[in-house]
């Protein structure tokens, strides 16, 4: 760190910087809050899709056994995915990713020549696999907010435990310096109009002895 310099004009720049920190703190302070109130909620989303995951896999591990076996069909080239469609949204500065559905590649069938339980297995298929794509997207959700976050804690840790602090200790050498200074300007002034008193008084005598 640089030395602060001991002078009025560096006084005044401290002075200014500390009102612009101080400015900017809340500003920052409640970005952060905004962030951390993101990230809860995107949390408890994911939390939530998984609890959704696992009922869903459930529901398909009903169909495991007649997945396994084989029919005119592959169940499982039904659920290849075309695209997967997701918006982005401005959330305190940051670009969030959010999930808005997803296209499975073209599959026809035969209703007549297929077991009845295929068309609810292909649903069920689907279904996990739609929740599996929320759940990435809601990652990177949390992988943005998270990662902006901290990055805004550290700008407010950083403002509050030493650009602020480190301000107001140069503001308050500094005026303890000046004060010196000035403390000892007015000594110097009170010696020296001592000094040419006494001179005088000298002087004065001395006429007076002459007399």
């Amino acid at each position: 760190m640089a030395e602060v310099k001991l002078t009025k004009n560096e006084l005044r720049d401290q002075q200014t910087r500390l009102a612009q920190l101080e400015k900017y703190l809340p500003t920052l302070q409640l970005k952060k809050a905004m962030l951390q109130a993101e990230v809860q909620e995107v949390r408890l989303e994911i939390h939530r899709l998984e609890q959704l995951l696992e009922k869903k896999q459930k529901e398909v591990n009903v169909f495991s056994s007649l997945l396994a076996t084989k029919t005119s069909i592959d169940p499982m080239q039904a659920v290849r995915i075309k695209s997967v469609a997701k918006r982005y949204e401005n959330i305190a500065g940051v670009e969030v990713p959010y999930f808005e559905g997803i296209e499975f590649e073209d599959f026809t069938y035969s209703l007549f020549e297929t077991s009845p339980w295929v068309d609810s297995a292909i649903l069920g298929l689907r279904s996990l696999v739609e929740v599996c794509e929320h759940i990435k997207i809601a990652n990177e959700q949390k992988q943005a907010l998270e990662k902006e976050w901290r990055e805004v804690s550290i700008r407010v840790n950083l403002f509050e435990k030493i650009l602020i602090p480190r301000a107001i200790e140069n503001i308050r050498t500094i005026k303890v310096f000046l004060g010196d200074q000035q403390l000892a300007a007015v000594s110097r002034a009170k010696v020296a109009k001592a000094k040419i008193e006494a001179s005088k008084q000298a002087r004065s005598a001395v006429q007076q002895e002459g007399i």
